[in-house]
């Protein structure tokens, strides 16, 4: 008997932007047992007619599979795109991360977030607010090194994906 692996997917939604569109889709994920690590959503064309959404979800491939065919037969949705299963994509997510420090904890957290590129968009004679854009794991590391520095608050906005080279989520 083979056992499958679970691992995190991206998948990528078209829906039509009305009211209770985005409640039926995180039904169908709770509905299931399925958990949503990650979801953003926003309009994306210039009559707000649609909206893209970005869900970040783990499981075994067959899974998988079975979540997206249930998404698919939901009436707002047009587009149903695992792109992790489909081949490369970009996949990025930002933070704002708030450490509260003084003295040298102060001097390192300023030298880690140039390593890490982060930028300062708040400062005051206590704090620092960092803005972080990149990888989850990205974030994740720079979030675990400001910890002993004073991290005060964390602030995600989740994973925003697309895939790479000329596919769209349009010609799949």
């Amino acid at each position: 008997m083979q056992h499958e692996v679970s691992g995190s997917a991206v998948i990528s939604l078209l829906v039509d932007n009305e009211s209770g569109a985005l409640a039926r889709i995180v039904e169908l994920f709770s509905g299931r047992g399925y958990n949503i690590q990650s979801l953003t959503v926003a309009p994306v064309d210039e009559w707000n007619l649609t909206s893209r959404v970005n869900i970040v979800t783990s499981g075994t491939p067959s899974a998988l599979r079975q979540v997206k065919v249930q998404i698919e037969r939901l009436v707002p949705v047009s587009r149903v795109v695992n792109l992790t299963a489909e081949g490369p994509c970009v996949a990025r997510e930002m933070a704002l991360v708030k450490v509260v420090s003084s003295g040298e904890m102060r001097t390192e957290a300023l030298r880690i977030a140039e390593a890490f590129r982060a930028r300062a968009v708040d400062t005051t004679a206590q704090s620092f607010v960092f803005e972080l854009t990149g990888s989850s794991d990205k974030l994740d590391s720079f979030i675990d090194l400001m910890r002993p520095l004073g991290l005060a608050e964390v602030s995600r906005t989740g994973v925003a994906s697309i895939c790479r080279g000329p596919q769209t989520i349009q010609n799949f």
